[in-house]
Parts: C-alpha cells; structure tokens; sequence
C-alpha cells in the first residue's frame, strides 16, 4: 500500500521534510489533503487524524503518516520511522540515534525560522507584530543563523565526508537542504553574506538538489513554491 501523507495543501512546511524523504527514494505516497475532496480524501480527511474523538493517539497537529494501519504524527518521528525503510536512516541504533538527535535540532531551528515573523502569537498577523519581528530578525541573523552553521559544519567535518551521518545520504541531509533552501527564500541578502564562509554546507544542498530524483521533483508541480503562509516567508524588512 501506498503511504498516505496528511499535511496543508498549500505550503511546504514541516510536511515537505517528509516529502523530500519519500521523493528521493522514489517511495509510492499519497498528498491527501491535495487531493479532491471526497471519502478518505482532502482536507477533512487530514483533519480527521487529528480528531481524538475518533482517531485513537490523534497527532496534535499535521504533518502526519499512515502506513497502513499505522499513524503516526510530528516530522522528526514521522522520519524516524520512514529511515530504515527507505534506506535513509543507518542501521546501527546508534547511528540512527545521532541521525534523531539533529533532525531535533534542525526542529529548534526550524521553530526559530517560524519566531522571526511571529515572536509574540500565532494567532496575530504579522503586521500586528511586525517591529517585534524585525528586532528577532536581527537577532536572528546576526547570532543564531551562525551558530547553526557553525554547528552542522562540525557536524559535516567530524563525519570525514560529504554526509552528516556516515558514507551515505540520509533523511537528515535531506533535512538540512530544506533549511538552506528555505533560508535562502526568506533572508536572501543574509544567506548571501554568509554563504561564502561555510562552503561545505552550501556544497551540501547543491549536492542534494542535484540527485536524480530530488531535481526532478524540484521542477516538479509536486513541489509547493515557497509563499507567505508557510514556515520560511520572504519580508524585505526583515532582512539585510
């Protein structure tokens, strides 16, 4: 049977971290809430997964995966489970713990993308927000985007390749390419600046965006543009 993905229709989000994995290894899935809306299709559907009254351990909220009768809600445990069977994850437990551990990381700083155009609520518009936003962008790119980078530099250095788990490519590489691309939509002017000082992490996402079966999906119809309702959104204000 074919995995079933419950995330929004229209934007990337933590869902595309889910969609890069089964993209590059050519896994048969289905988008089901941008499919038509009929039974056990559409938005309801993916909404459904979250109804506790109905769904026994309903997710709190999307991305969400079914493979068969299996459900299983949040991005990092949704990847944890799709490793191993999709030839992304190493096979010793250890490996496969450290390859968790960063993709909770990439999770904080993922959040942190989020906090730059909404610091105060969710539930405000950004323009309700918009000077609290620009003194966390700031902030954002001055001192934490380098202390990321830093980070998964070592991380790339200490594993002796072009991988940051091992001799092979996994979700986490995957993962990490979703960031830079992201990051380069959003806050152009300072991924420029930094660019040229961590070369192993941008030689990282072109070689992921250069695989087989991630450039095709790429320049796709599958692959959801990046906008201003997702997680990374481009304000010229907040960047420089």
């Amino acid at each position: 049977m074919a995995y079933e993905l419950y995330y929004w229709p229209t934007i990337q989000g933590r869902g595309e971290f889910i969609r890069l994995a089964l993209e590059e290894a050519g896994a048969d899935y289905r988008d089901v809430a941008r499919l038509p809306e009929r039974k056990g299709q559409g938005v309801p559907a993916m909404l459904a997964c979250l109804d506790g009254g109905s769904t026994p351990q309903a997710a709190y909220a999307p991305p969400v995966l079914r493979d068969g009768e299996v459900l299983i809600g949040q991005t990092t445990n949704i990847l944890l489970y799709l490793g191993r069977r999709l030839g992304l994850a190493p096979r010793a437990e250890s490996g496969r713990l450290w390859l968790n551990q960063l993709q909770l990381t990439m999770a904080d700083w993922l959040t942190e993308v989020h906090d730059t155009h909404h610091p105060l609520s969710t539930n405000q518009y950004y323009e309700e927000q918009k000077q609290a936003a620009m003194l966390r962008s700031a902030d954002f790119r001055q001192t934490r985007l380098p202390k990321f980078f830093d980070y998964f530099t070592q991380v790339l250095l200490n594993s002796r390749g072009q991988y940051l788990v091992g001799a092979r490519l996994t979700y986490g590489d995957l993962s990490l390419f979703q960031m830079l691309a992201g990051l380069q939509y959003a806050f152009p002017q300072a991924m420029a600046r930094l660019a040229p000082q961590y070369p192993a992490l941008f030689a990282l996402h072109d070689m992921v965006a250069a695989r087989p079966n991630i450039a095709r999906y790429l320049k796709s119809k599958r692959r959801i543009p990046f906008n201003e309702e997702g997680i990374f959104r481009h304000y010229p204000e907040l960047d420089g």
